[in-house]
């Protein structure tokens, strides 16, 4: 028996890459409705006769729920399992971008387009990401979050093209309803394919199978959980005080209070605060700024929606370029030096933009769109190894909190955008504000500590700094 195990392990793929591959087509279902704001804002404006800012209202609804269900999302993968809540997930996008064709008020916009998905697809946010490449890979980690990061480009570029079309031709209402029904597609294959650890078959995570023999499923839960423990240890002498509490309670069958405590923990760290505001700088100047309203702001000059659409959903092809480069850079240069090269140059994009915008596509606008998109969600990969680093087994969960501060500022940025626009007949403040911010997260990000419990500075205690969270 042990010998066929070995036989089969050596002809066939590790199960790994059958996990990642569901989470990948998972994570572009979800990709779906979040590529829609753009595109629909000017159609509900045109229709129900709504301000930019009332619109935004809602996308700030749904940017805020899609960051704050992320870090109670991945305690609940512990808790209930990847497979459970992913299509939970799925089903909730689905009852929220379905409901929204019956709507006829603007509190209704909010509550399908701004709770119901916000909450769907924040369980499916970046920290599914993180939990699936933190279970089932140890080697090719890094490159295997660049793809799955960059599944949700993949689903803009998909979607956006899609969607305009379509809210220009048959209407708004029929573009929900696709998005529906493509997060219903995907219910079946997670639940029939995604498992939530490599132990529920028998397999230890790629690359970190033992040296020799094939060991049961029993033997490698002993060695996984052995490992975690070690790995609970070792973050827990690192941060005196901190992680140790996260400890106690790991497993103890509470989702939101390990979510809550874990918070607690890497609160007591300065690091923690320069990865949250960066990461909240991060989320203002993609999804919330350029993410929301690119399209509408191109409409402003004279631009065609489908052709905006399209310029946003080509962001999203070199995004998945951009991204899987950065998970591969991440294996080998200091996270820290990546972020803060990725926001300086990201900020320098946003202040050369105005400018650019014209009724049709010039050569200078491409070469943003090239360069922009290089560098869209490129954050992502160098951000997870960062969390993964400074603490540990609880780097999921950190996570989570960290990009809940990535959604958080995406939120303010689209009202912000709406209402500057709304109050100044442009957007031009908004670009030149996000770019001069960007600026401010690099010098954050190489702030961060080199490795756990070395930050400089770091605080003992959480002080006044928290209450910024509240």
């Amino acid at each position: 028996m042990m010998l066929m195990q070995d036989v089969t392990r050596r002809r066939w793929p590790h199960r790994a890459w059958a996990v990642a591959a569901v989470a990948f087509v998972a994570i572009i279902g979800a990709a779906g409705f979040r590529a829609t704001p753009g595109v629909l804002i000017t159609p509900l404006e045109a229709e129900f006769g709504w301000s930019r800012g009332t619109i935004s209202s809602a996308v700030s609804v749904n940017l805020v729920l899609y960051g704050l269900t992320a870090p109670f999302a991945a305690a609940l993968m512990d808790r209930l399992g990847m497979r459970r809540v992913v299509a939970c997930a799925l089903l909730l996008v689905a009852l929220g971008s379905g409901l929204t064709i019956f709507m006829t008020a603007s509190w209704q916009l909010v509550l399908c387009w701004g709770v119901l998905v916000g909450l769907g697809t924040g369980s499916m946010a970046l920290v599914f990401v993180a939990t699936v490449t933190d279970r089932w890979f140890v080697r090719h980690r890094g490159i295997v979050i660049g793809v799955l990061t960059a599944g949700g480009a993949t689903g803009q570029l998909i979607f956006l093209p899609v969607l305009a079309w379509i809210a220009e031709g048959p209407g708004w209402r029929t573009a929900a309803l696709v998005v529906a029904a493509a997060a219903l597609a995907v219910v079946p294959l997670v639940w029939l394919l995604l498992r939530d650890r490599p132990e529920e078959v028998g397999l230890t995570a790629l690359g970190a199978e033992p040296p020799a023999g094939a060991p049961s499923a029993t033997a490698t839960a002993t060695v996984a959980a052995s490992a975690t423990v070690a790995a609970s240890a070792t973050v827990a002498a690192s941060a005196p005080g901190g992680v140790t509490e996260a400890a106690e309670v790991r497993g103890s069958g509470g989702a939101a209070l390990r979510a809550i405590t874990v918070l607690r923990s890497a609160a007591r760290t300065r690091s923690f605060w320069y990865l949250v505001g960066g990461f909240a700088i991060c989320g203002a100047s993609t999804n919330g700024l350029v993410g929301t309203h690119f399209i509408p702001a191109a409409h402003d000059h004279g631009m065609p929606e489908t052709t905006a659409a399209g310029l946003l959903a080509l962001i999203g092809v070199f995004d998945i370029a951009g991204t899987v480069f950065s998970g591969w850079l991440s294996d080998r240069v200091d996270p820290r030096v990546l972020l803060g090269v990725y926001y300086a140059l990201r900020g320098a994009s946003l202040l050369v933009l105005p400018p650019l915008f014209a009724a049709t596509t010039e050569p200078s606008m491409l070469v943003f769109i090239i360069f922009y998109g290089l560098d869209w969600v490129a954050t992502v990969p160098p951000t997870v190894a960062l969390c993964r680093k400074l603490y540990g087994a609880d780097g999921s969960v950190v996570f989570g909190w960290v990009f809940a501060s990535h959604q958080i500022g995406a939120a303010i940025a689209a009202v912000a955008a709406g209402l500057t626009r709304d109050h100044l007949g442009h957007y031009d403040a908004a670009w030149y504000g996000a770019g001069l911010l960007c600026a401010l997260a690099a010098v954050m990000s190489l702030r961060v500590a080199a490795k756990g419990g070395s930050t400089p500075g770091a605080a003992t205690s959480p002080g006044p700094v928290p209450a910024t969270t509240s």
